[in-house]
């Protein structure tokens, strides 16, 4: 007898990202989110409860319907859709060799394609926004105190958001050579060097912080590791306060990644190989860095410059002294 949906589930979870691709928190708990969403949809379309749903049930016209729900009446956008899709994907592809019998529905499951999207221009804060922003913490609060030393060193070392809230005491090395430990996307792990400023300020706050070696190195009221959501509010509180000194922040909208692009942008603006930003910030291919070439509007001025303008005819130089016509004849 074939397994049903939710015992292949299970597994999937269970035994192919758990123990065969030892998947990270972040992909389990976006796969998660992913089926939650599918299932939600599912009680709603189909009258059923996910324990009673099978893999018929599952078919492309039903995947269709539910893409289209995420976009239409979730307002997601065309990325958060394939990542949706990207999921059940991944979990077609393990029913294909688990059950056989389903090879025809995978196979067309598996044929839906991802959607196309818009690459809008990436944002990012130049250095006069970035004082207005570090600026707008109050340091006479130990929160404040917190806050700021997160925000400087986001965007000083270009840290992920998730980089960031896995940070512990024992991850920060100060003194000669001062740098941060982190692991990244793929179990990767890297140190990024610290400068000075922000190395004084992470040595006052471990000091304040006094904790364990493996306790968080900002940890919210209670204690444990502050949330991606925290870190949003946070931001999102002081750059509507830096807003009114500085006016272009209203301009902008920015997120904690916009952080991570700024840091890569002030590498980039300041001559720093495209090769070396992608091993800063945890690149797996020197390609991601493109992004950053096609936001620098100084790059692209720097390349107009060097054009003739249009309408003016190319000439030499000719020599108006008989000297100078000497010296260029040699």
């Amino acid at each position: 007898m074939s397994a049903g949906l939710p015992a292949l589930l299970q597994s999937f979870f269970t035994d192919r990202l758990c123990r065969q691709r030892r998947a990270s928190p972040n992909t389990i708990s976006g796969y998660r989110d992913s089926f939650r969403l599918l299932f939600h949809f599912a009680k709603e379309r189909l009258g059923k409860a996910p324990s009673k749903l099978m893999i018929e049930d599952l078919n492309v016209s039903f995947i269709g319907d539910f893409l289209d729900h995420l976009e239409k009446h979730r307002k997601n956008s065309a990325r958060t859709r394939n990542i949706r899709l990207a999921a059940i994907h991944s979990f077609f592809q393990y029913v294909a060799f688990e059950e056989p019998a389903h090879a025809l529905l995978c196979q067309r499951v598996l044929a839906m394609p991802t959607k196309r999207h818009e690459r809008r221009p990436i944002e990012f804060l130049n250095r006069e926004e970035i004082d207005a922003l570090l600026a707008s913490v109050d340091l006479s609060t130990r929160i404040g105190r917190r806050d700021r030393t997160l925000l400087l060193l986001a965007v000083q070392t270009g840290l992920r958001v998730s980089e960031l809230t896995s940070l512990n005491c024992q991850d920060v090395s100060l003194g000669t050579g001062a740098h941060v430990h982190c692991q990244g996307k793929g179990r990767k792990h890297r140190c990024t060097p610290l400068r000075p400023e922000t190395a004084t300020m992470l040595d006052a706050w471990l000091r304040e912080r006094h904790g364990h070696p493996d306790d968080p190195l900002f940890a919210s009221i209670r204690g444990g590791k502050l949330s991606r959501d925290a870190i949003e509010l946070l931001l999102e509180k002081y750059t509507s306060i830096a807003a009114e000194k500085c006016r272009s922040l209203k301009r902008k909208n920015i997120s904690p990644h916009s952080l991570r692009h700024s840091a890569a942008m002030d590498l980039l603006q300041n001559g720093v190989d495209r090769s070396v930003i992608a091993l800063w910030l945890g690149h797996e291919s020197v390609e991601t860095t493109q992004i950053y070439l096609h936001a620098d509007m100084k790059l692209k001025e720097q390349a107009l410059s060097r054009t003739p303008p249009l309408g003016v005819k190319p000439g030499r130089y000719r020599p108006d002294d008989r000297v100078l016509a000497f010296l260029e004849s040699l």
